[in-house]
C-alpha cells in the first residue's frame, strides 16, 4: 500500500518542500529510505519504531520503501520523523487516511517514548506551506509559537505521536493555536536599559544619534573603561520599532539557526556581540549543516565588536563584501545559499595595546612599532567602510557623581523616527534603498549636492586628510542624515563640517597606513 505525507526542510532561509512516500509490500522485513538522505535521515528507523511500540500503535510490517523526494536534494536532521511515521502508519493501517494527510505539512522529531521534540526552521516552512495553500501545519508543541506568527495558516501543535494521530484520525479534536500578535510588538518595545543611564559623553551619543538615523557604521576609539560598550549597548534603544515584514525576516533567520527564545519572536532590533576569536565561519555562515553565521543573526539590527583589533584579520575581512551588498553568499562544493546581512556594524577598539595611547592622564607605555602593529589589524578597506570614527574620552568625576539623568531613549529615537520618515519618503520609489547608508554612488550625487561653499570646505578637506573615493561618499551621506535630523531640505556648509569631524581616524597620524 503507498501513502503520502508532505513535509518540508530549510535551505537557508526558505524552504524547500518534500514529499514523502511511503510503500509496503508483502515479502521479506526490510527498511529502505531513499531520495539522499544524511545519517539522521537514515537512523530515523530506530526512532520511529521505538515511539510507535512505546505509543501503544502497530508496528509495520513487510518490505517498506519510504522516498523522499525531490530525491535529488540532500535531506538533513530529525524533522521528519514525525511525518515518517505517520506515512508508514497509513500506508500499513490504512489510518490517517489520505484525505487527512493531503492538505497538512508535518515536521516533528521522535523521542524513544513517543514524545515530539522541536526542530529547527519551522517558521519558514510555515511561511512555505501558506505559500503552496495548504491548510495547515502539525509542529512540534515547542515550535507553535513561532509557526502561529504565519497569518491565514492553522497550526496545530503535538506533544507525542500519539496525539498527531488522534488529530488526523478525529478521535482528538482540532483546536488551531492562536497569537496576538500586537500584544507582542507592544510588549517588545519596553527595554531594559536607556541612554538616560549614561553620564555625559554627549558629543559620542550625538554620533549614535546620527548613526541611528541614516542607518551608518560606527567606529568608537577610547580607553578602557571610558563606557564605549556601554553606548553601543544602548543603541537599538533608539533605532526606530521593527516593522512586522522585518520582524518576520528576522525571526526567519533566528529559526533557522535554532535560536529563538519562548515567545518564538524577534521583535526587537537584534544585538548581537560575538567574541573576538570567533572564526570566519562562525561570522559569515556555513558548515555542515549550513547555518546563519552572527552577520545573518544581526540582519536588520546591531553587530557589535568590541575590541576590534583582536579579532583576526582574515576574520575581519569577511566582513567587507557584506557591508557593501547586505548579503552573504556561502558557496561550497555540495551548496550555495544567500543569507541577508543588512546591520549596522558597531566597532570599539582601544588606541594602543595598552589602551592610553593619546590619553592626557595616563601614559603610554606602547613602542611604535606594537602601535603600529596594533592597527595594522584593521585593513584600509575595512576602515573605509565605517561611515563614523569616534573618540570616546574618560567621563569627568563631575559628570558621574551628576544625579541628573540625560535625556532618554525616548526622545532621542523620537528624532531618529522622524528622520527616518524624511528618507522612506525620498526612497519610496527605490527597491532595496531604505536609508541614507545604502544609497548608491547614483543617489550620493542626486540628494548630496552641495553648494559652492561646500564645495570648498570638501576640497580642503580630502587634500588635508586624504580621503578616498569611497571615503568621500561616506562624508556626503552622513551629511544627508544630519541635514535629515535638522530637517534641513538642503545641505548646508554645517552638516558638512560635522560630518567631516566624523573621520577623526583620517585626521590622526597613527592611523595612517
Amino acid at each position: 500500500m503507498l501513502s503520502k505525507v508532505w513535509s518540508s526542510t530549510p535551505l537557508g532561509i526558505e524552504a524547500i518542500p518534500v514529499e514523502i512516500e511511503t510503500h509496503i509490500e508483502s515479502g521479506m522485513p526490510r527498511y529502505t529510505v531513499v531520495g539522499l538522505p544524511d545519517g539522521a535521515v537514515r537512523e530515523s528507523r530506530d526512532r520511529i519504531y521505538a515511539a510507535l511500540r512505546n505509543s501503544g500503535l502497530p508496528l509495520p510490517r513487510g518490505a517498506i520503501t519510504i522516498n523522499l523526494a525531490p530525491a535529488d536534494l540532500r535531506k538533513e536532521g530529525a524533522a521528519f520523523d514525525l511525518p515518517m511515521a505517520l506515512g508508514l502508519l497509513a500506508a500499513s493501517e490504512g489510518k490517517p487516511s489520505a484525505e487527512a494527510l493531503a492538505s497538512l505539512w508535518i515536521v516533528g522529531e521522535l523521542a524513544l517514548d513517543g514524545t515530539v521534540r522541536p526542530v529547527r526552521g519551522v517558521l519558514p516552512i510555515a511561511i512555505r506551506a501558506r505559500q503552496e495553500r495548504r491548510k495547515g501545519v502539525i509542529v512540534p508543541v515547542a515550535n507553535a509559537e513561532e509557526a502561529a506568527l504565519v497569518e491565514g495558516l492553522e497550526v496545530y501543535p503535538v506533544a507525542s505521536l500519539a496525539e498527531a494521530v488522534g488529530l488526523l484520525t478525529g478521535t482528538q479534536p482540532r483546536l488551531p493555536f492562536r497569537r496576538d500578535l500586537k500584544a507582542l510588538f507592544d510588549e517588545a518595545q519596553h527595554y531594559d536599559i536607556d541612554f538616560a543611564e549614561v553620564r555625559g559623553q554627549e558629543n559620542v551619543k550625538r554620533a549614535l544619534e546620527v548613526a541611528a538615523a541614516g542607518g551608518h557604521n560606527v567606529l568608537m576609539v577610547g580607553p578602557p573603561g571610558a563606557g564605549k560598550t556601554m553606548l553601543a549597548r544602548r543603541l537599538p534603544t533608539i533605532l526606530p520599532p521593527l516593522t512586522p515584514d522585518e520582524a518576520l525576516e528576522t525571526t526567519k533567520i533566528h529559526s533557522v539557526g535554532g535560536m529563538l527564545g519562548k515567545t518564538g519572536l524577534i521583535a526587537q532590533r537584534p544585538f548581537r556581540a560575538p567574541h573576538h576569536t570567533i572564526s570566519d565561519v562562525g561570522l559569515c555562515g556555513g558548515g555542515a549543516p549550513p547555518l546563519p553565521g552572527e552577520i545573518s543573526l544581526a540582519h536588520n539590527g546591531v553587530l557589535f565588536l568590541d575590541e576590534l583589533p583582536e579579532f583576526k584579520r582574515q576574520v575581519l575581512e569577511v566582513l567587507r563584501q557584506p557591508l557593501e551588498a547586505g548579503r552573504i553568499t556561502i558557496s561550497r562544493a555540495k551548496y550555495t545559499i544567500e543569507y541577508p546581512a543588512q546591520f549596522m556594524l558597531v566597532a570599539s577598539m582601544n588606541p594602543c595595546p595598552c589602551g592610553y595611547l593619546n590619553d592626557p592622564r595616563r601614559t603610554c607605555l606602547c613602542t611604535p612599532p606594537q602601535v603600529q602593529r596594533y592597527l595594522s589589524k584593521i585593513s584600509g578597506p575595512l576602515l573605509d567602510r565605517i561611515d563614523l570614527h569616534i573618540e570616546v574620552t574618560p567621563v569627568p568625576f563631575e559628570e558621574l557623581s551628576r544625579k541628573q539623568e540625560g535625556e532618554p531613549s525616548a526622545a532621542i529615537r523620537a528624532r531618529v523616527v522622524a528622520a527616518r520618515q524624511l528618507q522612506a519618503e525620498r526612497f519610496r520609489d527605490l527597491p532595496g534603498v531604505y536609508c541614507n547608508a545604502q544609497m548608491p554612488a547614483r543617489l550620493v550625487r542626486r540628494y548630496c549636492t552641495l553648494d559652492s561653499e561646500g564645495q570648498q570646505l570638501m576640497k580642503m578637506a580630502i587634500h588635508r586628510l586624504g580621503l578616498s573615493a569611497r571615503a568621500y561618499d561616506r562624508i556626503l551621506k552622513v551629511a544627508r542624515t544630519i541635514a535629515d535630523l535638522a530637517g534641513s531640505a538642503s545641505l548646508r556648509p554645517e552638516h558638512l563640517s560635522e560630518a567631516i569631524q566624523y573621520r577623526s581616524l583620517d585626521r590622526e597620524s597613527w592611523f595612517l597606513r
